[in-house]
C-alpha cells in the first residue's frame, strides 16, 4: 500500500496493515504538506535587540520571542481597538500569488511512486486568529462585554477560511489541518457551554465546507479539552492531534478510539522529559495498543524538542518503537 492508502486506511479504521506515521529521515512520513504563502504584510523573524525577536504574521499582528525560542506571543494586536475593524483589511486567499507552486507539488506528489496524504494548512478556524487580532487577554474579556464584535469578526475571519479551504479542494489535497489551542492543564479555556454557544457554530460550518469540497479535517490542539472532544467528533474532525495524552488519559481516549483517529508522539510533557527510554518505549507501546489497533492511530514526532530540554536523539528510541508495536502485518 502506498503511503496515502496507508493513512484512507488508518482515518477510516480499515484494518491498516500498519499505523501511520510522521517522522523525520530516516524513519519516514506518510504525509506531504503544500500551502499558500502568506501575503506581504507578512515578515520574517529578525532581531531588534540582543536577546529579542520580531515579526509581522499574515493578518498584521506583530510578534515577540527570545532568541533561542522557537514561538513567541503577540504584543501588538492587529486590532488594538475595536473602532481598528472598520478600515481592517482581511487577507485574501483568492490572490494567486500566494498559490504559486501548490499545484505543482500536489501534482508531483500523485505522480510519485509512493503517493503521501496530502495536507493543506490553515492559521487555525476563527479562534485561533480571533484571539491574535485582539491578543488573548482582551478577546477573553471580548467574549463578555463585546460578544455581538466577537460574533461579527468571527464570521468575518470564517469568510477568509472559507476561500482557502475551497482552494484546497480545488487542488486536490486529502486534507486541511489547523491548530488551535483550547486548553489548560486541568479544563478547557473557557466554560463548555460557552464553547458550544460561540464556536461550535463556526466548526461546524468550516468542517462542512472542507466535507463537500472532498477534505477531511485535521486538528491539534494541547491542553485538556476532554470535555469538548465529543462535539469536535460531532462536528466532523477527523484526526485530532494531541500532544499530551496524559492530560486527557488513556483511557478517555480510548474510548473514542472507534470514532477518531488520534495523531500523537510519545507525550511530550509527563514522558518524553524523563529521558528514561524504558518509559519512553512503553508509552509508545500503549499508544498504539489502546488507540491504534485497527486503525485510528498516526505515530507523530514533536519538532521542537529542544524547547522540552530533550535531546533530539531520545525521540529516536519512541520512533524505534512505534514502528515495532505499530507492524500489525508482522
Amino acid at each position: 500500500m502506498t503511503s496515502r492508502e496507508i493513512i484512507r486506511a488508518v482515518v477510516n479504521h480499515a484494518n491498516p496493515p500498519r499505523i501511520g506515521r510522521s517522522f523525520p529521515e530516516p524513519y519516514g512520513s506518510d504525509f506531504a504538506h503544500a500551502g499558500f504563502r502568506n501575503g506581504a504584510r507578512a515578515t520574517d523573524w529578525e532581531p531588534v535587540a540582543e536577546g529579542r525577536w520580531e515579526r509581522t504574521d499574515d493578518w498584521g499582528n506583530r510578534w515577540y520571542r527570545g532568541a533561542t525560542s522557537t514561538s513567541g506571543e503577540v504584543i501588538r494586536p492587529c486590532l488594538e481597538s475595536w473602532d481598528d475593524l472598520d478600515d481592517y483589511a482581511f487577507p485574501d486567499y483568492t490572490e494567486p500569488e500566494r498559490w504559486a507552486g501548490v499545484a505543482d507539488r500536489v501534482r508531483a506528489n500523485a505522480e510519485s511512486d509512493n503517493p503521501r496524504w496530502m495536507i493543506g494548512g490553515l492559521p487555525g478556524f476563527p479562534f485561533n486568529v480571533a484571539r491574535y487580532m485582539r491578543r488573548l487577554d482582551n478577546f477573553l474579556a471580548d467574549l463578555c462585554l463585546e460578544r455581538d464584535r466577537v460574533d461579527a469578526l468571527l464570521i468575518r475571519v470564517g469568510d477568509c477560511l472559507v476561500e482557502a479551504i475551497t482552494r484546497y479542494g480545488d487542488l486536490g489535497h486529502d486534507a486541511i489541518m489547523f491548530c488551535e489551542d483550547w486548553g489548560l492543564q486541568d479544563r478547557l479555556m473557557i466554560q463548555p457551554a460557552m464553547w458550544r454557544e460561540v464556536f461550535k457554530p463556526h466548526f461546524e460550518r468550516l468542517v462542512g465546507v472542507a466535507r463537500e469540497c472532498g477534505l477531511l479535517v485535521f486538528m491539534h490542539s494541547c491542553g485538556k479539552i476532554t470535555d469538548i472532544i465529543p462535539d469536535l467528533i460531532e462536528v466532523g474532525i477527523s484526526v485530532l492531534q494531541f500532544d499530551q495524552q496524559q492530560v486527557h488519559g488513556l483511557d478517555t481516549l480510548a474510548g473514542w478510539h472507534d470514532r477518531v483517529t488520534y495523531w500523537c508522539p510519545v507525550d511530550i510533557q509527563q514522558v518524553l522529559p524523563t529521558l528514561d527510554r524504558d518509559q519512553i518505549r512503553d508509552w509508545a507501546y500503549q499508544l498504539v495498543d489502546r488507540l491504534g489497533r485497527g486503525g485510528g492511530f498516526i505515530a507523530g514526532y514533536y519538532d521542537n524538542p529542544q524547547d522540552l530540554g530533550v535531546p533530539k536523539d531520545v525521540q529516536a528510541w519512541a520512533c524505534e518503537a512505534f514502528l515495532e508495536a505499530g507492524d500489525f502485518a508482522s
